[in-house]
């Protein structure tokens, strides 16, 4: 009997290939970065056949270094950047244009001409998103609207879209001999195209944005067969790819947030918080997301509420890289620490406009309440805070959304090693904040899809079995000082407000 899962966790700074064990360990990894483009302001895109290449490559050297073969991997499954768009012509897998990817802005006018009609909740009812800049269907209708040679090859039934999953799996599963061209209800959830009950791509929207419907992927649960593996292709041989889920969704599986009112936050690029709200689709009044959690092979779907912050871990990277006030990223701990509290300084990190519970693609960042007492330290401190401030306001819209008070939060990414933030999101939330041990609970998540679709593991419970605690961060007791913090940081977030004309 094989004795891996392989996952294959492409995100927005890098790609990794993770085999994981029956109890959810893992047993070999290798990551890679890729190159971020910035062609100009508000833009972002990746090369997709460099992030291609790199899976190609972490794959090969994750079953290299434990010196596992195709017939030791049960299935494959496929976590992803989610709302990042490719088109590309499934004829000859040549891409019409890079990546665009989920931090992008580029699609505000279209965004605002859509709003004219109905404001920005006018597709809320069906698809549980507002419209905004970050979602896939703007994206590719701008790859119509303005890649010459592109609308045509999609009428001629030539050009596709796929998210990062689609793209994977299509290329694992044959590309232009035979591959797949499919996604998950998570990744279809993210595209503003998706009805939410039906589960079916809408007709109405697709032709409000003029959108082809023959581009788009078929539709399929997060866990099932979806195609195999190739001999010739990176991982040696034939294995079912059967499981996909875009990441944030993938790192709640991880975290085996299971149950209602369970809910995970991940600490990376931007911040994601996931509440699982089961059967029901609770549309938010408060500024959050509706979407899929997950759907297991033939099974009922599992919906969620989602609050989505573009900028936490980009942040330490914008003061490394930009400022250069640290050399790496953990040392902003350290820096932080010769502080006591951030000097009356805030910094609001709107970089591409504000995320959940705003919605604002008008704003931009700002630092305010500088003084000549301000030192690095107080803008380490401030950058921490950021993120632990704008978890809060996503939390207070889940409550008022859900009723449902949160008595712990689950937390991953690579930004819960830092432990002064941890502990001041634990102060700021007076909520206790608790690591698993498995670190990597997105590309978990996505294994245990696969696994389960192909009976690695046999239900749920085997999967919350492996979830075991790490750490715990205790809030210290309840203090003004937070309270009075979050009211300033609130006055901050205004000051953003109406600067993108």
């Amino acid at each position: 009997m094989a004795d891996y899962i392989a996952s294959i966790d492409q995100g927005t700074t890098s790609t990794r290939c993770i085999l994981f064990n029956k109890k959810g360990e893992i047993a070999s990894c290798h990551q890679l970065e890729h190159n971020q483009i910035y062609p100009q302001p508000g833009w972002v895109e990746h090369n997709p056949n460099e992030i291609w290449a790199r899976t190609q490559d972490v794959i090969v050297e994750a079953m290299r270094n434990s010196g596992a073969r195709a017939e030791d991997i049960a299935a494959v499954g496929v976590t992803n950047q989610r709302e990042t768009t490719i088109v590309w012509d499934k004829t000859t897998g040549r891409v019409f244009y890079n990546a665009i990817v989920w931090q992008d802005t580029r699609t505000d006018k279209i965004i605002q001409e859509l709003g004219k009609s109905g404001g920005k909740n006018r597709f809320q009812m069906k698809v549980g998103l507002p419209l905004a800049t970050y979602f896939s269907g703007p994206k590719i209708k701008w790859i119509l609207d303005n890649v010459e040679g592109v609308r045509e090859a999609a009428q001629a039934g030539r050009a596709v879209f796929g998210n990062v999953d689609t793209w994977l799996i299509w290329n694992l599963t044959g590309g232009v001999d035979g591959g797949r061209h499919v996604t998950d209800v998570t990744n279809a959830s993210r595209t503003m195209l998706m009805d939410l009950e039906t589960l079916r791509w809408d007709e109405d929207i697709c032709r409000i944005m003029d959108i082809p419907m023959q581009m788009l992927p078929e539709i399929c649960p997060s866990s099932c067969i979806y195609g195999n593996t190739r001999p010739d292709g990176p991982f040696g041989g034939i294995i079912p790819v059967a499981g996909d889920l875009g990441d944030q969704q993938a790192a709640t599986v991880g975290q085996a947030c299971f149950d209602v009112g369970e809910a995970k936050n991940t600490y990376g690029t931007g911040c994601f918080m996931i509440l699982n709200t089961g059967r029901e689709r609770v549309l938010s009044k408060n500024g959050l997301l509706t979407t899929l959690c997950y759907q297991f092979k033939d099974e009922e779907p599992v919906y969620a509420l989602e609050g989505s912050i573009a900028i936490t871990g980009a942040l330490v990277q914008w003061l490394r890289d930009n400022l250069k006030m640290i050399e790496s990223a953990p040392e902003i701990e350290d820096l932080a620490k010769t502080v006591d509290d951030n000097g009356g300084m805030y910094l609001v990190p709107a970089f591409s406009g504000l995320f959940a519970p705003y919605w604002r693609a008008d704003a931009r960042g700002v630092i305010v309440g500088l003084t000549r007492y301000v030192n690095r330290g107080h803008f380490a401190r401030a950058v921490l805070e950021a993120t632990a401030f704008q978890t809060r306001e996503v939390l207070e819209a889940m409550k008022a959304d859900s009723g449902v008070d949160l008595l712990v939060l689950k937390v991953d990414g690579g930004m819960v090693q830092n432990d002064l933030l941890m502990q001041i999101q634990a102060d700021v939330l007076q909520v206790p904040v608790i690591r698993p041990k498995v670190a990597e609970t997105t590309a978990l998540g996505a294994a245990y899809a696969a696994g389960y679709a192909v009976g690695f593991w046999q239900d749920l419970n085997e999967m919350r079995a492996n979830w075991k605690k790490d750490k715990v961060w205790a809030p210290k007791p309840f203090s003004k000082l937070y309270t009075e913090k979050f009211a300033e940081w609130k006055k901050a977030v205004t000051r953003t407000f109406d600067w993108v004309e």
